[in-house]
């Protein structure tokens, strides 16, 4: 089968390849999955770069790059109650492939008409629902989102928009081509148009109340104006750091408002699904799987097209998510 490789650590532009492996075989309680599609996340060029703890570490040689995505369930184990032709998307290992041996604990199954350019990408969509339970926002309280026309962002909003949160998307420029508001923002903060104080800003936008919470992808300087901008008992949750840069803070912008700091770990990065899940599973699913649930997607590509895909993901993170089809 044809699959995207690498044989060392380094820069995905570098390291990865496209080569023909060995079709995985499949033990008991395994499924093997023929691979439809498979998004390209920030996370699966941290994978390539080995920057993952245990046990989420590359194994060479022609280590399969991609965690993330979505197939046809081919051939089952003993003890698998999954039948085959099922679709099932899913967070393992070894997805920028034509088939994937998966555990069946990891799967989970989708409708079969469901669209596989959305199916290959659940993490986002259940990633997005945890930002924002996380956040502990309420209805008409008010939640900045950073990285405002990223994927998990803007389904964030669309989320926050059904539960009556009011959210403030935090971009570095506008860009004509995608109307936050028309996505669920009720304010957007354009920091290029900011003169001055970021919390003064905020502060106007919310009629002075502050914000409740603080979703943060990128971090840098902002990020702390952000947290001092936090009404009492707010806090910030980190789930990714696109600026290379740090934020500094003083122990009374933490100690005088109650404000918290934390991050959000994928919830299937270190262990599957579980049954009390599939009821939120499916709800997340059906919602994700609406016509009018927005979802930004910057190309379709073909495994040969994998050099395409990095690049846009890497410097065109505005197209939207790059997504592999098999």
């Amino acid at each position: 089968m044809k699959a995207i490789v690498f044989d060392e650590i380094g820069s995905p532009r570098d390291v990865l390849y496209l080569d023909d492996v060995p079709t995985p075989r499949i033990g008991d309680g395994e499924v093997l999955v023929k691979m439809v599609s498979a998004s390209v996340n920030p996370g699966d060029f941290l994978f390539i770069q080995n920057l993952y703890p245990e046990p989420k570490k590359p194994h060479f040689p022609r280590q399969i790059a991609g965690n993330h995505g979505a197939g046809i369930v081919e051939a089952i184990g003993a003890d698998v109650a999954l039948k085959p032709g099922t679709l099932v998307a899913f967070s393992h290992y070894n997805t920028w492939a034509e088939y994937a041996a998966i555990p069946a604990e990891w799967l989970i199954p989708l409708p079969a008409d469901y669209p596989t350019e959305r199916a290959g990408q659940m993490v986002n969509p259940i990633t997005a629902w945890d930002l924002l339970v996380d956040s502990r926002v309420q209805p008409g309280q008010w939640l900045a989102v950073t990285a405002g026309y990223s994927s998990i962002s803007t389904m964030v909003m669309q989320f926050a928009q059904r539960r009556g949160i009011n959210v403030i998307a935090i971009v570095r420029r506008s860009r004509q081509n995608l109307d936050l508001k028309e996505l669920g923002a009720s304010a957007i903060l354009d920091l290029s148009d900011v003169d001055g104080d970021i919390r003064e800003a905020i502060m106007d936008l919310t009629g002075g109340a502050g914000l409740n919470g603080i979703i943060d992808n990128v971090g840098g300087p902002a990020s702390g104006e952000l947290i001092r901008s936090l009404a009492l008992g707010g806090q910030m949750v980190i789930n990714g750091g696109m600026s290379a840069e740090r934020f500094e803070l003083h122990n009374f912008d933490v100690l005088l408002s109650g404000a918290e700091i934390r991050a959000n770990i994928y919830r299937y990065f270190f262990s599957p699904p579980v049954e009390a899940d599939r009821p939120m599973l499916r709800e997340i699913v059906d919602i994700f799987g609406q016509p009018g649930f927005h979802i930004p997607v910057g190309g379709i590509h073909p495994l040969s097209e994998f050099k395409l895909a990095v690049e846009n993901s890497l410097d065109r993170a505005d197209l939207g998510k790059q997504i592999f089809t098999m």
